[in-house]
């Protein structure tokens, strides 16, 4: 029972992190001049708006019980690059503005973290989760934020891999120069088969690259 408690904890945190990433990406959108995503409700924290019930519970659920990395997906914030001022440019921003979200996300947990108002209470270290219940409630605090800034910072920076579908790939584009704009482009069509390839396969390869990445911005964060 327990157990379960912990995984919907986790799986509401996570839908709730994804939530505002995909708003994010919507509001922008807006902003830039595409008001396509608005006009279908996505400038929204309701998480019926944006959940993928394969993506967003299926997929990470399975990944909780079996004790894998949690990963997970929204439905897509769509936008209409006709209607932006600067598609190239504009496009990488719509796409940045979702894992920014996730760091601002974490900024906002890790604050009472950083103060030591709340102490830090590793939610991935097992022995915590198994004492979960056990823990007082300051401590039961720490334990539930010190997991949102872990899960948004993550989310932050898986999202930026530059691999289609991902935000990354977008955010490359919008840097290029337009000589080399198009042939990046064109790799959009393989971006899926290459990212499924390098989450079952490439495991050790995403955390070579993240890991560090996510150890300085915990530091910078949480001190």
């Amino acid at each position: 029972m327990e157990f379960l408690i912990l995984i919907f904890i986790a799986l509401s945190g996570l839908i709730f992190s994804i939530s505002v990433h995909e708003s994010s990406h919507a509001w922008m959108a807006n902003r830039l001049g595409d008001p396509t995503a608005k006009l279908m409700g996505r400038i929204s924290l309701d998480p019926r708006d944006h959940i993928d019930p394969v993506g967003t519970v299926l997929f990470p659920l399975m990944a909780l019980i079996l004790g894998l990395p949690v990963l997970g997906w929204a439905k897509p914030t769509p936008f209409n690059p006709w209607n932006l001022n600067n598609p190239k440019v504009d496009s990488a921003l719509i796409s940045f503005a979702g894992p920014a979200s996730n760091f601002v996300l974490a900024l906002l947990f890790a604050l009472p973290l950083r103060f030591g108002l709340i102490p830090f209470v590793d939610p991935f270290n097992p022995l915590n989760q198994q004492q979960f219940f056990l823990l007082d409630p300051v401590e039961k605090t720490g334990f539930l934020i010190s997991g949102m800034v872990i899960l948004n910072v993550i989310l932050g920076l898986f999202n930026l891999i530059p691999i289609h579908p991902l935000d990354g790939f977008k955010v490359i584009g919008g840097l290029l120069p337009k000589s080399a704009y198009y042939q990046w482009v064109s790799l959009e069509r393989i971006g899926p088969l290459l990212l499924l390839a390098l989450i079952f396969f490439g495991g050790g390869v995403i955390s070579l690259f993240l890991s560090p990445l996510l150890n300085l911005i915990l530091q910078l964060l949480i001190g």
